[in-house]
């Protein structure tokens, strides 16, 4: 498994997706560093932008992470979240009506904006459930476990609607050593029980690397070839990445850890273009 230093390959490149949760940021914050990439990125003119299965906060509120260490060059509008593509959907397919989410209200920003009603699971009174439309799955934080899925499972069983997964992915790292369930494993069990089909956004669905590819397109004609994606995640960032048509780096700094990423690389069939330590230019 021969390695390559981010420096020289990001060069071939006009633009860089990256991924954020183990590239840019860890369970102990931004990575030390990362500020002179992007320094980098600007210097060489490589547009950038950040793609993120985050559902939980807002772009902005995401971007505030890095302005507090001191990052100015990553703003808002170079974030792309799974929660618009999530919001897109509702403003153009859900007209009218309640929407029930799961989730905090800091990540009900996405379905606030799309102009429908809106209310936590935890609030659904379920004898009264004639004006509810869709739920949206959006984190695995702000309610109760044990009481408020169970909750979901039976509106969902009572009444036929439409159900968006806003982050698919299964599991987040919360720190070198330990995992928990992400907000797109708990929709995959629940999917399971009432043996129903979500609608899912995020990596490694093509939906997202559209949306980044037409933002990056709003600056002026790129080809797919001149853009590389950056992940720490076979199955979702490199796999969505290659099936884009889009070259991809795979970076050791996050999930797919160095003593595991050839065998993980060999029996997944998910061949990145590239794997690098990190994306630190330094």
């Amino acid at each position: 498994m021969k390695k390559k230093d981010f420096r020289n390959v990001v060069t071939r490149y006009k633009a860089v997706f990256f991924d954020a949760y183990g590239v840019l940021k860890n369970h102990k914050g931004v990575i030390p560093g990362i500020e002179d990439t992007f320094d980098f990125l600007i210097q060489n003119s490589i547009e950038y932008y950040i793609l993120t299965n985050d559902a939980s906060r807002s772009p902005d509120q995401l971007a505030e992470v890095y302005h507090r260490h001191g990052i100015r060059t990553i703003t808002s509008d170079r974030i792309i979240s799974s929660g618009m593509l999530a919001r897109e959907y509702l403003q153009y397919k859900i007209k009218k009506g309640t929407v029930v989410y799961l989730g905090t209200e800091a990540s009900a920003h996405y379905i606030e904006a799309s102009g429908l009603n809106i209310v936590a699971v935890k609030d659904v009174d379920i004898n009264d459930l004639e004006h509810v439309v869709a739920m949206v799955f959006l984190d695995d934080e702000g309610f109760v476990w044990s009481e408020d899925i169970n909750k979901l499972i039976n509106i969902l069983r009572m009444k036929n609607m439409s159900v968006i997964v806003a982050n698919t992915d299964i599991s987040y790292p919360v720190n070198k050593h330990e995992i928990s369930i992400a907000i797109g494993g708990l929709a995959d069990m629940v999917e399971e029980i009432i043996g129903k089909v979500f609608i899912r956004f995020g990596k490694p669905d093509a939906q997202m690397f559209m949306f980044a590819y037409e933002k990056v397109l709003e600056k002026g004609f790129i080809r797919k070839d001149e853009i590389l994606m950056v992940g720490d995640t076979l199955k979702t960032d490199i796999i969505g990445g290659n099936k884009f048509g889009l070259d991809t780096a795979l970076v050791l700094s996050g999930n797919t850890i160095p003593e595991q990423a050839a065998v993980k690389i060999a029996s997944s069939g998910i061949i990145p273009t590239y794997i690098c330590d990190s994306v630190l230019v330094n």
